[in-house]
């Protein structure tokens, strides 16, 4: 079938557009958050396919995916010449993140409708977000598998955070420093170097190359207060990666015990980080697990088979 959908979130949509459809991606000639186009540093196949305005409003499309209250709003049916998702055109609205604010009084952009199907990403987003009747499924993340590559050789710990300093406590940045006093840290990710010591920037790598640098370090870190599940700790696991990361949102249930610390009490991860980065076998064992739990919950081939059964339903 022929998908429209916006480039929003790199690394889902990666793993989105290898199901086998094709894919119609809107682009803009300045290649702004509305039209994006193909990505640049992530491997996507030829199915995905970038689409003017003008093309996209005369496309048969048979599903429109949306990922944002814009595209709910307005901005699809422009680009699709007044066709309206849900009415028109079969549609699902995915959600890639938590509530923010005052979680319990937050109802979602997409709440009361009965034209189209709400999809989390996470059981803990389908719990805290309120949809007020409109149908909604979770289908959880699977992402391609960048291969058992640890090897652990620098005794430091890796976190990966896009724009950290602007995100502040919701990714954990404040809690950085206090890693760094027991572990060197390293900060992978845009925005990196507005951090500041004791943290060391290292900055957007592109996909390929973020994956060889991580599996370096002996451990990943995750500081996440408060985001949906990050894929970039799937990512770490499926390197084989130990993970130390704070038991918020979903990560209780995609890191298991085995696979390094979890917790909210911050010494204890902190003690954490510094017993596994003295100990390259402990932390060994423990990316073992990891990868082993990442395989088993977030492989692409499940995450791939589930979105193509419900864009059947929805299609059909």
């Amino acid at each position: 079938m022929r998908i429209l959908l916006w480039h929003v979130h790199g690394a889902w949509t990666t793993a989105f557009v290898h199901g086998g459809h094709e894919y119609l991606v809107p682009v803009l000639p300045g290649r702004g958050a509305d039209g994006r186009g193909r990505a640049r540093t992530y491997d996507w196949p030829d199915a995905a396919v970038e689409v003017t305005r003008a093309q996209a409003a005369a496309a048969e499309v048979d599903v429109v995916v949306l990922q944002r209250p814009e595209e709910l709003d307005g901005l699809a049916e422009t680009w699709l010449g007044g066709r309206r998702p849900g009415l028109d055109l079969p549609a699902v609205y995915v959600e890639h993140n938590a509530p923010q604010g005052r979680v319990a009084e937050l109802r979602h952009p997409a709440a009361g409708r009965d034209d189209l199907v709400v999809v989390h990403v996470t059981h803990f987003n389908d719990l805290f977000w309120d949809t007020g009747g409109t149908p909604t499924r979770v289908i959880e993340h699977g992402i391609p598998d960048p291969g058992e590559r640890y090897t652990g050789e620098l005794p430091r710990a890796a976190a990966a955070v896009n724009e950290a300093a602007r995100r502040g406590r919701v990714t954990g940045t404040d809690l950085l420093p206090r890693f760094a006093e027991a572990v060197p840290v390293d900060l992978f990710g845009s925005g990196a170097a507005e951090v500041g010591p004791p943290v060391r920037a290292v900055g957007d790598l592109p996909h390929a190359r973020l994956h060889a640098e991580l599996a370096r370090h002996r451990v990943y870190l995750h500081p996440v207060r408060w985001t949906s599940l990050g894929l970039s700790l799937l990512e770490a696991m499926h390197l084989g990666m130990p993970v130390v990361a704070l038991a918020t949102t979903e990560v209780v249930e995609a890191v298991p015990q085995a696979a390094g610390a979890v917790s909210t009490r911050v010494e204890a991860l902190v003690d954490a980080a510094r017993e596994l980065v003295a100990d390259p076998e402990a932390a060994r064992v423990a990316g073992m697990a990891a990868r082993a739990a990442a395989l088993d919950r977030y492989g692409l081939d499940r995450f791939l088979a589930d979105w193509g059964r419900l864009l059947e339903e929805v299609a059909g």
